[in-house]
């Protein structure tokens, strides 16, 4: 069975940087997208990132698009998420998620969250 766990959150002061990371376990899995989302206390979830697995074309949510860099290591089954400049708004938990493709069409996998705390 597929999971995805996130990892690298933390209690960061304004103006500092945060590597998130998303490895995915459990054997086989075929994944067309991966992407971050985050959702602050009382909002809703929001888009931040995707990446195409294979071709690795990106793109961001335009707020952040200055500041947080996506990326994916294949050997590694993982995908990252690099946050500079960190601000109070960015505070929220981060979450993983991947769209099937091939065999796995149609599947969604979502991780458990990692929670960014940015203090000022």
């Amino acid at each position: 069975q597929v999971q995805l766990v996130e990892s690298g959150g933390g209690l960061v002061h304004a103006g500092g940087s945060l590597r998130l990371s998303c490895a995915v376990s459990g054997g086989r899995f075929s994944f067309y997208r991966m992407a971050w989302f985050r959702q602050a206390a009382g909002k809703g979830r929001e888009f931040v990132a995707d990446i195409i697995w294979d071709g690795g074309r990106a793109s961001y949510e335009e707020s952040v698009k200055a500041r947080f860099t996506i990326s994916r290591d294949i050997a590694k089954k993982t995908m990252y998420l690099q946050i500079d400049d960190l601000k109070p708004e960015d505070t929220a938990v981060y979450y993983c998620n991947a769209d099937g493709t091939g065999w796995a069409r149609g599947r969604e996998y979502w991780g458990q969250g990692t929670q960014v705390t940015v203090f000022s």
